[in-house]
């Protein structure tokens, strides 16, 4: 086994630490599936850029303020490319992703952004060169097929991608890359230091790319406490809180642990956004909905798989190993 793919591997712990970091990334995916819904009602104060721009800056300080020694410690020359890296990658997803969430609803977004699974096994053919398996790709057609579906317009056979749909599956595609740098990344370097990079470069970028193309938020007085809890709940909870613990969940997880878990995002997204914002869903639609989540439990399966595969080869190898040394001994 290559460097590279031994590195994307999660270590080997006891059950306990497996458990925990399942239950603490389902937290996750409930807290991202809550900010589908805060990020809708924020976009009516801040224009995308400026939102994601202020959410960076924030966590920027707040890890800044509480991981000091922490990242002075492990934030070195080292960490510079993992940064870009997955800072680029991060910036790119979101803010395709908040531009999308301007003309669709919540669920609608989530489900098509949940996508990411499916694509994470093609990132991560081009990036460490392992193919895809059969089950991937059917996957892959499955999900294709949910996105037709949802993509059908009420009443008609006609497919109607929105540019709010088209630019969440941007997302998507940009977003498993993101994933599969970080999956990388984690088990090599520090989780927060590596975080604290990642949202430093997109925290540039998107401020840099508000202050160029968008208008300066538009703040309503008798609006401010709502403005202010969904900013907390985006920076502090959100995008501080659950990217830290994601990353350091990957450490003891598969990918394809990971997404199964990850992809449960969409269906809280779609269960606070029917509660919260009054969102409604075609029966069509619905279906479609089902097939994107059926084609990522379908990767993750792969993927799982494949791990399986992976450790059955290594025990052979280790035991062909020692019957060799213990042969070589009576010799």
């Amino acid at each position: 086994m290559s460097e590279i793919n031994s590195a994307v591997q999660p270590r080997q712990n006891n059950r306990i630490n497996v458990n925990f970091a399942r239950i603490m990334l389902l937290l996750c995916a409930a807290i991202w599936g809550g900010s589908y819904v805060s990020s809708k009602y924020a976009l009516e104060v801040f224009p995308p850029q400026w939102l994601m721009g202020v959410r960076m800056l924030g966590a920027c300080i707040i890890m800044g303020a509480v991981f000091f020694k922490t990242i002075r410690k492990n934030f070195t020359k080292k960490l510079i490319i993992p940064s870009l890296l997955t800072g680029v990658t991060y910036y790119a997803s979101l803010v395709t992703q908040t531009e999308g969430l301007r003309w669709i609803d919540p669920g609608r977004s989530a489900f098509l952004t949940a996508a990411y699974c499916v694509i994470a096994p093609f990132s991560a053919w081009m990036i460490i060169r392992k193919k895809p398996t059969l089950l991937g790709i059917i996957a892959a057609l499955t999900c294709v097929v949910g996105v037709g579906l949802v993509a059908l317009k009420p009443g008609s056979l006609v497919l109607t991608l929105s540019h709010g749909d088209v630019l969440t599956l941007i997302c998507a595609a940009v977003f498993a890359f993101n994933l599969t740098y970080l999956a990388y990344y984690s088990r090599q370097y520090n989780p927060v230091a590596l975080t604290f990079g990642q949202f430093s470069v997109s925290g540039v970028l998107f401020l840099c790319g508000a202050a160029i193309s968008e208008p300066l938020p538009n703040f309503n007085a008798e609006d401010n406490w709502i403005t202010i809890t969904n900013m907390f709940y985006l920076i502090v909870i959100v995008t501080v809180l659950a990217q830290i613990i994601q990353n350091y969940t990957l450490i003891y997880l598969s990918t394809a642990n990971a997404s199964v878990i990850m992809c449960t995002e969409c269906l809280f997204t779609l269960l606070f956004s029917s509660i919260l914002y009054n969102e409604r869903v075609t029966s069509v639609a619905f279906i479609g909905f089902a097939l994107i989540f059926a084609a990522i439990l379908l990767a993750s399966l792969a993927e799982h798989i494949e791990l399986i595969k992976i450790k059955n080869k290594q025990k052979i190898s280790e035991t062909e190993s020692k019957v060799a040394s213990a042969a070589a001994s009576t010799i």
